[in-house]
């Protein structure tokens, strides 16, 4: 009973952090008391299902729960009697809007309102998507941290200042008016896509928690696009996640490897996701607003089109690239742009492109030496090559990819032995 009970704790902690905590946070308008309550009741959940057995609706009782805790927590602060009793009556309302509802609808998802709520103007915009990512789908400050390249103290500080601003500026959990959504739109759409890869980069490591971030972001997505069917940023955004989700099963052969997307297997992508990203894709080019998701997704129906082709475009991905960077010059797109001009216009113009980044906003982004360990090998600079390779095995999360890159700095110090 015990590992059922905890196994059960910890599918709820990852299918329902999110909406749990913007339930309890929209109530409460206070996203740090919310989360703690959560993580006391999950904790009590630890010590009371494996005695009194696993409840038949276990979101249902975490709820209970911490709407609890929550409202002890608030007894036991110095707070106006006035606002007290607002957290109390908002309570006691949610706990019986709960006990009527069915098992299949326990609360209202309010994920879409927190959100929006994580993206007022208030907000410092640069934490907009790392404070999504936290409250919303509960990942960690470190993960934050490696995606945004900061390190994890730093995003720590800042999404706990993040969160006072919330609770302390009284932030309103609405989504807003229509007016003015497509102003706050940009770091929803962010913060969905940091999660996809968040949980995309999960997939290698066989790391399930992470894993489950793809069904939530593509879920968001849909949400997303479902009050805003007029923006074709979110049909490209979702566009964008179906088509890489598309490529999922194919990402392992038999043994458990990682296989690059040029070697992939095609027959493996689903017929059916790549369809709907394609229909996607072309609802979003009719608006003719042409934004950066929308050339994302368009960099992955280059990758799709081989299914039909049995070929790769590797000028048009050069060719998006550039446009890609011209709207937005991430590291992952500076990248990216290297390793394709590299496919279409050899291997020395793809290492160019990689000097010109900035060393230090490059030096622990572990796809750079990945890339440059691979364009360094075409150039015949084998002795880089191997060190470059080294670096990228250290910065890699992922054992799947581990395994690649150590075969392939095998596969060049095979050739530096042969030379010798």
């Amino acid at each position: 009973m015990g590992n059922e009970a905890r196994r059960a704790a910890e599918r709820s902690a990852r299918q329902s952090y999110g909406k749990l905590v913007a339930y309890l946070a929209s109530r409460s308008r206070d996203v740090p008391a919310a989360e703690d309550a959560l993580s006391d009741a999950l904790a009590s959940a630890l010590r009371v299902w494996p005695e009194k057995g696993v409840p038949d609706n276990p979101d249902a009782w975490l709820l209970v729960a911490a709407r609890r805790n929550l409202f002890r927590e608030a007894r036991h602060r110095n707070v106006r009697t006035a606002a007290r009793g607002v957290i109390q009556l908002a309570m006691e309302e949610a706990e019986d809007q709960m006990n009527r509802a069915s098992t299949d609808d326990i609360f209202p998802d309010e994920r879409l309102k927190l959100l929006f709520a994580c993206t007022h103007p208030a907000i410092d915009p640069a934490m907009h998507a790392p404070l999504m990512l936290q409250t919303v789908l509960g990942i960690d400050a470190r993960n934050i941290a490696s995606s945004f390249l900061v390190s994890p103290e730093t995003m720590g500080q800042r999404l706990v200042r993040a969160k006072a601003k919330i609770r302390d500026a009284g932030i309103p959990f609405t989504i807003p008016d229509r007016s003015i959504l497509p102003q706050r739109l940009a770091g929803v759409l962010v913060a969905i896509y940091a999660a996809y890869g968040l949980g995309w980069d999960g997939i290698d490591g066989g790391d399930n928690v992470r894993n489950d971030l793809t069904e939530e972001a593509i879920w968001l997505g849909r949400a997303l696009l479902s009050i805003m069917p007029g923006e074709p940023e979110v049909s490209g955004l979702l566009a964008l996640m179906l088509y890489c989700e598309a490529r999922r099963e194919a990402r392992r052969d038999a043994q458990g490897d990682y296989v690059p997307l040029e070697e992939q297997d095609v027959a493996r992508w689903s017929e059916a996701m790549n369809d709907e990203a394609d229909k996607l894709l072309i609802k979003a080019g009719a608006f003719d607003r042409f934004g950066p998701f929308q050339c994302h997704a368009a960099i992955q129906a280059v990758h799709a089109a081989r299914r039909v082709t049995d070929t790769t475009d590797w000028t048009a991905l050069a060719t998006l690239y550039a446009a890609l960077i011209e709207m937005r010059p991430t590291a992952g797109a500076l990248v990216s742009h290297a390793a394709v001009v590299g496919k279409a216009h050899g291997p020395a113009i793809g290492l160019a492109c990689l000097d010109r980044l900035d060393a230090t906003e490059i030096a622990s982004y572990q796809p750079y030496w990945a890339v440059r360990a691979h364009l360094l090998g075409q150039t015949g600079r084998i002795e880089d090559a191997i060190a470059a390779y080294d670096i990228a095995i250290g910065l890699s999360e992922s054992p799947a990819l581990r395994r690649f890159l150590q075969q392939r700095q095998a596969d060049a110090r095979r050739r530096l032995e042969a030379k010798s």
